[in-house]
């Protein structure tokens, strides 16, 4: 069996057409034919059910489908790794963040890395770290910024803590200072204040939320639903508080008033994982390299 007669197969599987799978496959319609009766005949069934126009798989070559495909996918896998390696002049990252980190901890690493590696291509998604810790489970993502711990357990990931960061209160400048006006913020004081609070699925909801229900009360929401930027929005516009991490808060500039929660405070702590059964490409591990480093 040969890996152009797999290729053949799959572009006939997909096109159910010899003609355009040839022209897909950049190849004359007689060499292809010529290539799958002879994986046939090695294989000893028949792949397809040849009718005039109209080509079908038989049992055999739907058993043969995905194994093909898998085949196909491996050994472009292993081109990418081998590309890469040739000083990381080219490929890509595919990493995945909440919303907050995006904003807070990966501009300046992600600035760093496209310096030292401008041939990478950093694809970022946002997400709840339910949203990621799935993605990386199919295979979407080779890396992913979590919020520990995870929402579900998650033994086919390898997980390793980055930072443990702080949360504080943002306010309006113009509006009075949250809580009893002192230099530090009482979880109980939230009780008096309406919040601006993060869309469902957000890590930093399910914190705030669980925090003010262990001090006895429900907050009250004054605008629900919104991404970190919108939220940053509506408080600088003076309808309410947020509790967001310190980083995002420092980065966010003018027009907030940023109030430490007195201790013990609210934390979270933020961890990098990746499948535990596959290796990160080779820029992936030097991203991680440089997250762990920072």
């Amino acid at each position: 069996m040969q890996f152009q007669q797999l290729q053949y197969f799959v572009a006939v599987a997909e096109t159910r057409h010899f003609t355009r799978a040839a022209e897909l496959v950049h190849v004359a319609q007689p060499s292809l034919s010529q290539q799958i009766r002879s994986l046939e005949r090695e294989l000893g069934a028949d792949l397809f059910l040849r009718a005039r126009g109209n080509i079908t798989l038989t049992d055999a070559g739907k058993a043969l489908l995905p194994l093909a495909r898998r085949i196909l996918a491996d050994a472009d896998t292993a081109r990418h790794e081998v590309q890469e390696l040739v000083q990381l002049r080219r490929g890509r990252v595919r990493l995945g963040a909440t919303p907050s980190l995006c904003t807070g901890l990966l501009p300046d690493v992600l600035r760093a890395f496209h310096d030292r590696y401008p041939g990478i291509r950093l694809l970022i998604e946002e997400g709840g770290s339910h949203d990621l810790v799935r993605e990386l489970a199919r295979g979407a993502l080779d890396l992913a910024l979590v919020v520990l711990p995870l929402p579900t357990p998650a033994p086919a990931l390898t997980t390793v803590e980055l930072l443990r960061e702080d949360l504080v209160v943002v306010s309006s400048p113009e509006a009075p200072v949250p809580g009893r006006g002192g230099r530090a913020v009482e979880i109980p004081d939230l009780e008096g204040e309406r919040l601006v609070m993060f869309r469902h699925g957000y890590d930093l909801r399910e914190l705030t939320v669980a925090a003010c229900r262990s001090a006895g009360f429900e907050p009250d929401f004054a605008v629900e639903g919104g991404e970190m930027d919108a939220v940053l929005g509506f408080v600088r516009a003076g309808l309410g508080v947020a509790v967001v991490p310190r980083m995002v808060a420092a980065r966010a500039g003018r027009g907030l008033r940023v109030t430490p929660l007195a201790r013990p405070g609210l934390h979270r702590t933020i961890a990098l994982a990746h499948r535990s059964d596959v290796a990160p490409p080779r820029a992936a591990r030097e991203l991680q390299r440089m997250l762990l480093e920072r």
